[in-house]
């Protein structure tokens, strides 16, 4: 058994309490930097010289702050549309306040409290805002739609970058209703998207915008006929091998890659300075899009395809050229014209490409959709240039390809 030191072990015992002493000291002290809800119940004066700077769907307010010491907030209570009140705060660090949602451009009440920290309101404050046009009317009266292959282009501008959502509607002569589309969510400045998969006979689409306070703008109806578009047949495909393609190796042939088997094996290179194969179409074809998919196992990693670059040639024997690994779409080096340069996009759930769940997976097993620039001239020969993969990785792997269009 260990022997036990007396004297230290009572000198432990006596030094317990001391800290405990010194422990509780130290919580009441960091307790009393605790901010707390003021008992105070002084009524905060209101703000005043509050002027209005009238935007989009929206008005930027500023004012002179009351002199109250209590004062914790702004509070703007306003109603957007005959269903909806909102109420937006500011804090008292700031002087300005924006009120937004508002689902006309008309004159609206906005009602402005200044906030105590024991949340005695002031006096009221109303003031008349004027919003201009909403942004999700704005894009969407100036929508232009067009034919588009299989179905309808919608392009216009979102100058404010305003997260709105695009409902395409169309109409069905079977059940004599409208069908509609998943909602289409954009925030860039441009709008630009397509819908496919109609025949090219005449079709009514429609269109209408939401915002994310719940307006809603008039529907856009225009009747068009879809550009023919049909599954390139990939019977007709052939390698055809350039002395600058990239070495294949593991039997993993470029054969594979047109084959109409999305499982493995594809298309893998040995590592070159450029990662490109060639094929032809066996026709002549003005394309429309096409679909990637890329090998399962390492889904935004490794050696998977990130960015690329289509080339077309409509020579019957293009010869190689030395392509650029950056050029702008119609970009013409040799017998090669730029149909398009492409972003893999990133994983849909968010999360950085080496921790894709699932639902990644999944959206990559379905193989992924690409459009070829309406501009781009037909061709009757790829070339596929890979310039980044996932890994930043000196050679690529892709298990299969399917192109559209319209064959001539």
């Amino acid at each position: 058994m260990k022997k036990i030191n007396s004297r230290r072990y009572l000198t432990g015992l006596m030094l317990v309490p001391v800290l405990l002493v010194m422990l509780l000291a130290s919580c009441k002290k960091y307790e009393s930097n605790i901010e707390v809800v003021s008992n105070d119940p002084t009524k905060p004066g209101p703000v005043t010289n509050v002027n209005v700077t009238n935007l989009n769907g929206s008005a930027m307010l500023t004012y002179t702050l009351p002199s109250s010491k209590n004062l914790l907030y702004v509070l703007a209570k306003y109603a957007i549309n005959d269903k909806t009140v909102r109420e937006t705060k500011a804090s008292y660090y700031t002087d300005t306040i924006t009120v937004d949602g508002f689902a006309r451009a008309q004159e609206y009440s906005v009602t402005l409290y200044a906030v105590s920290r024991a949340n005695i309101m002031s006096d009221p404050v109303t003031i008349k805002v004027n919003p201009l046009t909403p942004n999700y009317q704005l894009i969407n009266s100036a929508l232009a739609i067009t034919p588009d292959f299989g179905g309808a282009n919608f392009y216009g501008l979102n100058p404010n970058k305003a997260p709105i959502a695009m409902h395409v509607l169309s109409f069905n002569t079977k059940t004599n209703k409208y069908d509609e589309q998943d909602p289409n969510y954009i925030s860039t400045d441009t709008v630009n998207f397509s819908v496919r998969g109609f025949a090219a006979t005449p079709v009514k689409f429609g269109v209408y915008t939401t915002d994310r306070f719940g307006n809603h703008s008039d529907t856009l109806f225009k009747t068009l006929t879809p550009l023919y578009e049909t599954l390139l047949d990939k019977s007709k495909f052939y390698v055809y091998h350039l002395p600058s393609d990239s070495p294949i190796g593991y039997g993993w042939e470029l054969k594979y890659l047109f084959d109409g088997n999305t499982g493995e094996p594809g298309w893998h290179t040995l590592g070159a300075p450029t990662n490109q194969c060639t094929f032809g179409l066996g026709t002549t074809a003005k394309l429309s899009r096409f679909v990637l998919w890329e090998r399962m196992n390492s889904i935004y990693a490794y050696q998977n395809i990130q960015n690329f670059t289509l080339w077309g040639s409509l020579s019957d024997s293009p010869q190689d050229s030395v392509l650029p690994l950056n050029s702008a779409p119609g970009t013409i080096s040799g017998d090669w014209v730029n149909l398009g340069n492409f972003a893999f996009p990133n994983p849909p759930s968010g999360l950085p490409p080496n921790q894709a769940n699932a639902s990644d997976a999944a959206f990559v097993a379905a193989g992924v959709s690409f459009a070829i620039p309406f501009s781009s001239p037909s061709t009757k020969f790829i070339r596929l240039v890979c310039t980044r993969t996932w890994g930043g990785l000196n050679y690529v792997n892709a298990l299969e390809v399917s192109l559209y269009g319209n064959p001539q």
